[in-house]
């Protein structure tokens, strides 16, 4: 009697701690449910995310799209007909890609040269700067500058040179036609100077010059379509 009292007793005693447990293990279960379903979705999104960030696109503006710029330096450029001058221009209107996304922001730095073709003379585009000074090669032009102006001996100088940049051949030619003193130094860019023009300057009384507005006369038209990598826009 004793023995069955015991054995019902303990009976009573593990139902009542398997109940305790039965009771108690849901919300461990939930628990524990909950942290594997975080991880397994953090597995799942990690390699995804993995995978964005190592997907590159690249950005493409189609040959014969506009670039509006302007020169900084000065309203306008004056050169001889046969000079060459290195010009640093400056975007003045973003350009967008095939997406619509921002590929030329506004700023930008356009590096060229101005050269004499058989009609006049035009601007070669070489590389655009973008952002940090990072340099990517563009291949755009603009259209060429025919017209030509007159310089005649004592005429004004002031009006003619006033708001320009000035090659250094045509400063020279200028000078001898001017005056040494018309030219202002800081106003002389880079270039062929004396040595190109000396047996010419003798008995000249006038000159012809090209006279450039860069903001009319210097927008440039892409020849072949402008690429650019999202590797590049994130070092911009």
């Amino acid at each position: 009697m004793f023995n069955s009292k015991k054995w019902r007793f303990g009976t009573s005693l593990l139902l009542t701690f398997g109940m305790t447990l039965a009771t108690a293990t849901p919300p461990l279960s939930k628990l524990a449910m909950a942290q594997y379903n975080r991880q397994r979705v953090y597995n799942q999104q990690r390699p995804y995310n993995n995978n964005q960030q190592r997907q590159f696109y690249t950005a493409r503006v189609p040959a014969g799209t506009l670039i509006s710029v302007e020169y900084e330096e000065a309203e306008k450029v004056i050169l001889t007909p046969d000079e060459s001058m290195s010009l640093e221009l400056t975007v003045t209107r973003e350009i967008r890609d095939v997406q619509g996304r921002v590929t030329i922001p506004a700023g930008s730095i356009i590096v060229g040269q101005l050269r004499p073709v058989n009609q006049g003379t035009q601007f070669f585009a070489e590389q655009v700067i973008i952002g940090n000074r990072r340099r990517f090669p563009i291949n755009a032009i603009s259209g060429i500058v025919t017209e030509t102006e007159t310089v005649r001996r004592g005429a004004n100088g002031g009006d003619i040179l006033k708001g320009a940049a000035v090659g250094a051949a045509a400063a020279t030619l200028l000078s001898g036609i001017l005056g040494d003193k018309v030219i202002a130094t800081e106003k002389v860019l880079a270039g062929a100077g004396l040595g190109a023009l000396a047996g010419v300057l003798l008995g000249r009384e006038k000159a012809e010059v090209v006279v450039i507005y860069p903001e009319e006369d210097l927008d440039l038209r892409l020849r072949s379509d402008f690429t650019l990598s999202s590797a590049g826009y994130r070092n911009w």
